[in-house]
């Protein structure tokens, strides 16, 4: 199999990849991490070598994930039902200890260790930690789901200065001492903002925007602010990808330059998106 890709063709992507690295070198990129990308073996160590490659070419990655189907399961084992009101996790105080044990805990600490079997240098922490997501409750009816009041950014910003990749689980909590569930698209925006970061990667498990939701031919490789406001009314933007949507624009009003809303089924699509011509997914931009 080796000898299908040969030592001149290693060196012509590396050499292909150059002015990229050179643009990304000392950037900050934010990866949003869930879904099918986290559930799949293969594909989280390849999301890890991703991130690792690109901690080793300079580029200062901040790694931020969920942790959805884990918490559902844990519930289970627990005995209790997940329930789910406009598509956000009703969290009554039982739950956000799940939450918490399950993000901040297992999650998060999983993450670390991958990346640091794979040579990084990661260290990991929650919204909880330094006060870095501040929150508030968001809807009485969903008991400890939070809504972002203020970001501290200080933590991560040590963390990156001193070389690590940080790697951050969604918990919030306000002045006294409440734990929120954060919503994992929110506060990747929210991060990605307050880091005025280069570029923030959404992992999903679609192809990006589609016209067509049953075609992944019609993917929108690149669309502006205004154009995700006009593809709403249309309906082209519906349902799930609403929010997620929704939060590409909050972070390019934060200051992010671009948001990509990528697939994470595909292998190696962080490093098609950043050190390629191709791209991988819906770009979004400002204008």
């Amino acid at each position: 199999m080796d000898n299908v890709f040969s030592n001149a063709q290693r060196a012509e992507v590396l050499t292909q990849a150059l002015p990229y690295i050179r643009k990304y070198n000392g950037k900050i990129v934010v990866v949003k991490y869930g879904g099918n990308a986290m559930i799949n073996e293969q594909l989280k160590q390849q999301v890890m070598e991703d991130i690792v490659l690109l901690w080793l070419i300079g580029v200062k990655v901040v790694l931020v994930h969920g942790g959805g189907p884990e918490i559902s399961e844990m519930m289970s084992k627990l005995g209790k039902k997940p329930e789910f009101v406009d598509g956000l996790r009703v969290t009554d105080k039982e739950t956000v200890d799940i939450v918490q044990m399950i993000l901040a805990g297992k999650m998060n600490k999983t993450l670390v260790n991958l990346l640091e079997m794979k040579g990084g240098k990661a260290m990991g922490i929650s919204g909880m930690d330094g006060r870095l997501i501040e929150a508030k409750m968001k809807d009485e009816r969903l008991g400890y789901v939070g809504k972002i009041v203020d970001v501290n950014i200080r933590p991560i910003q040590d963390l990156l200065e001193k070389g690590y990749i940080p790697v951050v689980s969604t918990l919030g909590c306000d002045r006294e001492g409440n734990a929120y569930n954060i919503n994992g698209d929110t506060a990747a925006a929210y991060i990605a903002g307050a880091l005025e970061a280069e570029n923030l990667f959404m992992m999903t498990d679609i192809a990006g925007v589609l016209r067509d939701k049953d075609d992944p031919s019609t993917l929108i490789p690149k669309m502006t602010v205004s154009d995700a406001a006009r593809l709403k009314e249309e309906g082209v933007v519906s349902g799930g990808m609403i929010p997620k949507v929704d939060c590409c624009v909050e972070a390019i009003h934060k200051g992010v330059k671009k948001v990509i809303i990528m697939d994470g089924r595909i292998s190696h699509s962080i490093l098609m998106e950043l050190l390629t011509d191709e791209g991988a997914g819906t770009m979004v931009v400002g204008g």
